[in-house]
């Protein structure tokens, strides 16, 4: 598989990157925003587009031609302001979604948050204005066409070991942190399994492995 990750040279960037490098299945690109985040990819044999995720929907389409998976790992960062959030976790996001569906692309998995879809939740993190964007990002995703798997993290945590997981539709069961490595590992997993297709899976630390979790969601 062709794929583009939107977001590379984030922490979850980095790990899908690695892996997906690390795996016969897929040939990644690194579509990042510097030129001095350049060479972290070319040591590890990664192709790279630089780019501005600010750029015209119709410049992103001519981006994203030749792929078949986009996974959207992007975000404004917790150092902006909401300004930034809308931005790019929603605005950049429906752009990124309508250029994968102008070009057939054939597989989107979008990194979205745990709770995106519970308002009452949003006000108790403060952060009403990123849960808002995400839940809507994911809403254009689902009504795209596209064969779209949506993950939803807890904390996220740098743990170095993967570990044991959850994947559940409700996110109230939910532990309270996930490592990104085991998030990156879901990327992987979730794009090798057509069960996940059409998915939206809420996920946390737990008691199962990865492929056992996303075998019997």
């Amino acid at each position: 598989m062709k794929v583009i990750i939107i977001g590379a040279n984030g922490k979850v960037g980095r790990l899908i990157t690695q892996q997906m490098k690390a795996s016969a299945h897929f040939e990644p690109t690194a579509f990042i925003r510097k030129q001095e985040q350049k060479s972290y990819f070319e040591n590890l044999g990664v192709a790279t587009v630089v780019d501005s995720l600010e750029n015209s929907e119709e410049h992103l389409k001519e981006v994203l031609k030749g792929y078949d998976v986009v996974v959207f790992t992007a975000g404004s960062g917790a150092s902006t302001g909401y300004d930034k959030t809308i931005e790019i976790d929603l605005y950049t996001a429906i752009k990124i979604i309508n250029a994968a569906k102008k070009n057939h692309v054939k597989r989107f998995v979008m990194i979205g948050a745990a709770f995106s879809d519970q308002p009452s939740y949003w006000s108790k993190q403060n952060m009403k204005p990123y849960y808002i964007a995400k839940h809507l990002a994911d809403k254009e995703l689902v009504k795209s066409g596209l064969d779209f798997t949506i993950l939803r993290p807890v904390k996220l945590t740098d743990d170095e070991n993967a570990g044991t997981i959850q994947i559940t539709s409700n996110p109230n069961e939910l532990n309270d942190v996930i490592p990104r490595k085991a998030v990156a590992q879901v990327v992987i997993s979730s794009l090798k399994n057509p069960n996940t297709v059409n998915k939206i899976m809420e996920i946390s630390e737990g008691e199962f492995s990865i492929e056992e979790a996303i075998n019997t969601f």
